[in-house]
């Protein structure tokens, strides 16, 4: 099983805030699940569209051709803006 978090705006969008997942056949790494929660459709398309996303693995940024396991925590952030 996956642990995936949403924060911000990623959670707004998505009206949730986590969620737990089999580990999806053929996925493996992060670039990989946010495929697969595309074809969820809707709002869940536009999570790949979301220019600079941020993930952490395990509490760890990662790029997104960052492996995953079972086991893993994925959080999803909103781009950081700063002023």
């Amino acid at each position: 099983m996956l642990n995936i978090l949403y924060f911000a705006s990623v959670r707004e969008r998505l009206g949730r805030s986590a969620e737990e997942l089999a580990l999806p056949v053929g996925v493996r790494d992060v670039a990989g699940l946010i495929r697969h929660l595309g074809q969820r459709g809707g709002a869940w398309e536009d999570l790949a569209g979301i220019r600079n996303l941020r993930c952490a693995v395990n509490q760890q940024m990662v790029p997104l051709d960052s492996p995953l396991a079972d086991g893993d925590e994925v959080a999803f952030f909103p781009p950081v803006t700063g002023g």
